[in-house]
């Protein structure tokens, strides 16, 4: 019987439950929302609130789910990792390390998941590079 590498195990209940988390809490509703979010939305870098939002949700939607499958996971953690840091550096500068603390857990997972990857466990995509465990 082959044993389950635990590495690639929690690197699939990482990238899943982090992804799962983003997309509920804060992409979901803002696609949802989009016309209420528009005029909500901070935009700190002025690049205009549609694009902002849109960028938002990229982020917080299509990415978790890349993620979710194990689709260029890693590319697909960046726009995570742009959005909260902006969160956290120009639109919410303020914070105290309590009040940020969903922010930095959000830096902490995608960041793991950038630099971990998706593990066996994903789907490969066309561009992915093939290569051949023994």
């Amino acid at each position: 019987m082959k044993r389950i590498d635990t590495t690639d195990a929690a690197l699939l209940f990482l990238r899943v439950a982090a992804s799962l988390l983003v997309l509920f809490v804060h992409g979901l509703p803002k696609a949802l929302h989009v016309h209420a979010q528009l005029g909500a939305i901070e935009d700190p870098l002025h690049l205009g609130s549609g694009f902002t939002l849109a960028f938002a949700i990229f982020a917080e939607v299509v990415c978790p789910v890349l993620m979710i499958l194990g689709l260029y996971t890693r590319l697909a953690s960046v726009p995570i990792l742009v959005v909260t840091l902006v969160a956290l550096g120009l639109v919410h500068p303020d914070w105290t390390l309590e009040q940020g603390q969903f922010a930095w857990m959000l830096l902490i997972l995608f960041g793991t998941v950038a630099i971990g990857g998706a593990g066996r466990f994903r789907l490969k995509g066309p561009l992915a590079a093939r290569t051949h465990r023994a």
